[in-house]
């Protein structure tokens, strides 16, 4: 066995080790309080999210939801982006959409779901929710990776009289790329707190949100566990995905580094 495979058992082994521990103590807090209506066990969330995962119902509440949350997610991305070259190459668009930012940086989340149930219908709620999480935090990345390019390369291109769209291509976004990775990253986490957020508030219609205020309605302990899982699982996969979508775009476009002596 190579290294390179040997270094990646171990990585799954000890990822494994790690999920098995957290189960474990999972299990013991659920002995400890001793009340399904507080704590339920894993392996009871399991059945039950096999158990849900057999319906119809199951699937069109979650693709409901991962539909809206992506929508948000891609909108708030490309915005931010857009906003970020934009306030990057002109100072009075920086300073004009500067307040902006920063208001839907600290406004709190509860506030916008109330103002946006007034706004809008309830299925558009949990989209725009997403997308105002998303904007200012890829904005924010954005931006600091257009002003992190390094000035030397910028200078070389302008001597080799390489054209705009190269520039684009082999300095702006290799340098950029690793920054909107992260805020993406970090992005899609809020982009699920908050958008499942709105659709309980909102209780909106086919949601997973809709689902969990039932749970708690109903004191049903265990679905709202296994709900609660849903949401993770998706949000991960749907990282998964973007992550490489982008890594795969990236290979085909080339999108290299040059490089300048020090």
């Amino acid at each position: 066995m190579s290294a390179e495979k040997r270094a990646k058992v171990k990585r799954i082994t000890m990822k494994a080790a790690v999920a098995a521990l957290w189960l474990v103590l999972w299990q013991l807090v659920c002995i400890i309080v001793d009340m399904e209506l507080l704590v339920v066990s894993p392996w009871k969330v399991l059945r039950r999210l096999t158990e849900l995962s057999a319906t119809a119902e199951f699937w069109q509440y979650s693709l409901s939801s991962l539909g809206r949350i992506t929508e948000g997610f891609l909108l708030g991305s490309a915005t931010g982006a857009v906003l970020a070259m934009l306030c990057h190459k002109f100072t009075f668009a920086r300073e004009f959409f500067s307040p902006a930012v920063m208001l839907i940086k600290s406004t709190p989340v509860a506030s916008f779901i109330i103002l946006a149930l007034v706004w809008l219908t309830g299925q558009w709620v949990p989209v725009f929710i997403s997308f105002l999480m998303v904007l200012p935090v890829v904005y924010s990345n954005v931006f600091q990776g257009l002003r992190e390019v390094d000035p030397k390369l910028l200078e070389m291109a302008k001597v080799y009289g390489m054209n705009r769209q190269k520039r684009v291509m082999k300095i702006y976004i290799p340098s950029v790329l690793p920054y909107m990775m992260a805020a993406c990253r970090t992005a899609l986490g809020l982009s699920w707190k908050a958008g499942v957020a709105a659709e309980v508030i909102g209780v909106t219609k086919n949601s997973i949100g809709r689902q969990l205020y039932y749970s708690k309605i109903y004191l049903e302990t265990a679905d709202l566990f296994a709900w609660t899982a849903v949401v993770i699982i998706m949000s991960i996969a749907l990282e998964k995905c973007f992550v490489w979508a982008v890594e795969t775009v990236s290979k085909k476009f080339h999108f290299g580094r040059v490089s300048v002596s020090r």
